[in-house]
């Protein structure tokens, strides 16, 4: 089974977000783990026979060929496919171990996408592998000198890795998945704000309380009545008579 993240936690691909410890007893009873070091295995199958007995050459010929057919081809992409097996398998072993001490989810992400890419892109070369080698075995007619059980071992072993590496691209699609469901969750399940406020606590307004204004304030006493002007009362203040002008 996947690993799953912390006790509260939230979890995406297969580790806790906030990061964790290696277990290395969880780590080897995993599915993926076991299926990636028995391609690890195969792989080295197919490329050390084919490196120690696939060349061989013919009574007094001193060039040596390729046990199939002798299509030289045919062993070098053999060898190619598995040497690159090898290290790949190597390298995501150590990956595999890595993971829960990711903390950060792209990183993890990242890690994740590069296995299912590989590991899907390695089954279809498998594949052809195995096609290519049994075709060629199938038209090699003369077999004296040519260790067969050697040749029949690296087509098995080509077909088994074509099993394990589909595994592993299943169970990285499933990491994926998960994964991606995870961090979906982990980010639109937040905690809803207090029912009694619609503001978070942090912005919640404080109360507010309206202050009257009168319309025009004035600062003279309440008994103060100012008397209206009148024409006859401003006519009144003049002196009586006619002008007479100052002399100088």
């Amino acid at each position: 089974m996947e690993e799953t993240g912390g006790v509260g936690g939230a979890s995406a691909y297969g580790a806790s977000l906030a990061g964790g410890s290696f277990d290395f007893q969880k780590f080897a009873k995993q599915p993926y783990t076991i299926v990636r070091f028995l391609s690890w295995i195969f792989s080295i199958v197919v490329f050390s026979c084919i490196t120690a007995e696939g060349f061989v050459n013919k009574p007094h010929k001193p060039e040596a060929h390729c046990v199939f057919n002798q299509n030289d081809s045919a062993c070098h992409y053999a060898v190619g496919i598995g040497v690159i097996a090898f290290l790949a398998c190597f390298f995501f072993l150590l990956l595999d171990a890595y993971m829960p001490l990711m903390s950060n989810a792209k990183e993890r992400k990242y890690a994740v996408m590069a296995d299912l890419g590989f590991s899907g892109v390695w089954t279809f070369l498998w594949f052809v592998c195995f096609c290519l080698l049994a075709s060629q075995w199938s038209h090699t007619l003369d077999v004296r000198g040519i260790p067969q059980d050697a040749a029949r071992a690296t087509i098995a072993f080509s077909f088994f890795s074509i099993a394990t590496w589909g595994i592993l691209t299943y169970f990285a699609l499933g990491r994926y998945r998960r994964g991606v469901a995870d961090v979906t969750q982990s980010i639109y399940t937040e905690p809803p704000p207090e029912q009694h406020t619609p503001y978070p606590p942090t912005y919640a307004p404080s109360a507010y309380t309206p202050t009257t204004y009168s319309p025009y304030p004035s600062s003279a006493p309440d008994d103060f009545q100012q008397t209206p002007f009148t024409p006859s009362t401003i006519t009144s203040t003049q002196p009586q008579g006619d002008y007479q002008p100052p002399n100088y």
